[in-house]
C-alpha cells in the first residue's frame, strides 16, 4: 500500500506543469484514512463541487465504501501568499457493503490546499456519518488525500 501511495504521489508531482491553481475542472487521486481508496472532485462553480470516493473501509468490518458529497468552499477564511487554502463543508451520502449494506448521510468538513502553479490539491477532512439503514448509528470518517487535475 505504501508503494502505491508513493508512486501515485510521484506521478502526480511529476506531471505538474506550470498551469493554474485548481478551482475548476476534474481531479482524481487517493484518500488515506477511513476509508482508503480512489477519490475525485468535479467543480460545479467557483465555490462548489461534487466529491466522491470508491474506497476500502477498515472499520468494524472490512467493506467497500462509496460516497458522494456536495461541498461548498470558503476562500476568505484563510489567506495565503501563494496558493489557496479554503475550508469546505457539505452534505452527501455513503453506501457501505459488508455483512449488511449500510446507507447513511455524510457531513464532511475539511481544508483544501490548492497549489498556485500546479494542477494539484491536498486535503484533510473529517465526516460524521449518520447511518439510516439497516439501523440508525453514528460513525466518523477522516482522511488525507491528494488529487491531480486534468
Amino acid at each position: 500500500m505504501k508503494k502505491f501511495v508513493l508512486i501515485t504521489l510521484a506521478l502526480a508531482l511529476g506531471l505538474c506543469g506550470s498551469t493554474f491553481a485548481q478551482d475548476r475542472g476534474f481531479g482524481l487521486g487517493v484518500i488515506l484514512g477511513e476509508p482508503t481508496g480512489i477519490n475525485f472532485k468535479a467543480w460545479t462553480g467557483y465555490k462548489t463541487a461534487f466529491v466522491g470516493a470508491a474506497a476500502w473501509s477498515f472499520g468494524h468490518q472490512d467493506s467497500l465504501h462509496v460516497h458522494l458529497d456536495y461541498i461548498v468552499h470558503n476562500f476568505r477564511l484563510l489567506k495565503l501568499e501563494k496558493g489557496h487554502l479554503p475550508v469546505y463543508y457539505g452534505i452527501g451520502v455513503r453506501i457501505k457493503t459488508g455483512n449488511d449494506v449500510r446507507f447513511g448521510v455524510r457531513v464532511p468538513l475539511g481544508i483544501n490546499y490548492m497549489f498556485e502553479n500546479a494542477p494539484l490539491d491536498i486535503f484533510v477532512e473529517i465526516a460524521p456519518i449518520f447511518d439510516l439503514t439497516p439501523k440508525t448509528d453514528l460513525f466518523f470518517n477522516g482522511g488525507i488525500g491528494v488529487r491531480y487535475y486534468f
